[in-house]
């Protein structure tokens, strides 16, 4: 196994071909037998895989250079919202203020210690972000489309039977809406990146969208939603238990092809 079959089994996953912007090879290696696999990778993760004779490991959330470009990615909210009838000038408008939000706060990171680490350490490092979630948005979406909700609770009830989600401390929530209200017209903001915020979930009611499924959100951004009071339902699943969902993907494929994996923080 090599680096570059690991990128490749990350992006079948997902039914991809091109590596995104969030995602990369940040160190090559071949004849590699023995990952370590986790969520965040900083120096502490590669000191560990030293310790345990890891010939790779791989994390999920962007680093480095992949840290930088991570708002390349986000255009896939554009993509979501024209699905579900927003105008392209609004969602353009509303990507932008995200784009930039997040550019401000990555301009003042400190991106390359992870990677140097790595090549001090020579140390194989990856990392797969969108095309992981994008399996893990799949098999949600699949779930939720075949069961038909009518109720909020139906939603929670229809997810907890997959594993990450029953497992996890932090269980499903709505803290905007109820869970007895109807579903009716719903959308799943998910593998775009990172969560739509405020705006991009008051743009979803506003043009009929009844129901709002996020990964997670900020509580500045939930107060901001309280105070406009819209009409809809926000359902937030848990961070930890949707990314486990794509890593668990991963790991299965790594172990059929008999790779050894040591999974680090993982449902």
């Amino acid at each position: 196994m090599d680096t570059s079959e690991i990128m490749k089994i990350g992006l079948k996953l997902a039914g991809w071909k091109k590596i995104p912007h969030d995602s990369t090879i940040h160190l090559e290696g071949k004849n590699i037998s023995k990952i370590l696999l986790t969520i965040d990778v900083t120096v502490s993760e590669l000191l560990l895989a030293k310790e345990l004779d890891c010939d790779c490991v791989i994390g999920h959330h962007p680093i480095g250079i992949t840290h930088i470009n991570f708002s390349r990615v986000f255009n896939r909210h554009l993509d979501y919202m024209l699905e579900h009838g927003i105008s392209r000038k609004k969602a353009k408008i509303l990507v932008g203020s995200l784009v930039e939000r997040v550019n401000i706060r990555t301009h003042s990171s400190i991106y390359n210690q992870v990677i140097d680490a790595a090549k001090l350490l020579n140390l194989p490092l990856v990392n797969i972000h969108q095309p992981l979630d994008e399996y893990m948005r799949q098999i949600i979406y699949n779930k939720i489309s075949q069961s038909k909700p009518k109720k909020i609770q139906d939603i929670i009830n229809i997810l907890d039977d997959i594993p990450e989600f029953h497992n996890a401390a932090t269980k499903i929530i709505v803290p905007y809406g109820n869970i007895d209200n109807n579903v009716d017209k719903w959308a799943l903001v998910i593998a775009a990146g990172t969560n739509g915020g405020y705006q991009i979930a008051k743009a979803y009611f506003e043009h009929g969208i009844s129901t709002v499924i996020y990964l997670h959100i900020d509580y500045s951004d939930l107060l901001k939603l309280r105070e406009s009071k819209s009409t809809g339902n926000l359902v937030v699943l848990g961070h930890l238990a949707g990314d486990s969902i794509g890593i668990n993907g991963l790991s299965s494929e790594l172990i059929k092809r008999g790779v050894e994996v040591v999974k680090l923080g993982i449902l």
